[in-house]
């Protein structure tokens, strides 16, 4: 199980092949993650059961750290703090 302070955290690393690696905010990588569903033909079967690509996109930012979007081809997120 996930530490809970990182879920606390603002922003996130995400590494993706196609644009490089970007800091976005919490809201920003829930969008990201939902853009990056939207590119699947189907969702991964244990978010297939969510209502919508919001609720997926929140479960995987809560309970993951990559989805492969076609073999070989992966994206990424991580947690990061900011200091001032």
């Amino acid at each position: 199980m996930s530490d809970p302070l990182i879920r606390a955290l603002d922003h996130y690393v995400v590494l993706d092949p196609e644009a490089g690696e970007r800091i976005l905010t919490a809201l920003e990588t829930l969008s990201w993650l939902e853009m990056q569903l939207a590119r699947l033909t189907q969702p991964p079967a244990d978010l297939a059961s969510l209502p919508s690509a919001a609720a997926q996109a929140e479960r995987l930012l809560n309970t993951a750290c990559a989805l492969e979007l076609e073999p070989g081809f992966t994206v990424q997120w991580f947690a990061v703090r900011l200091e001032p």
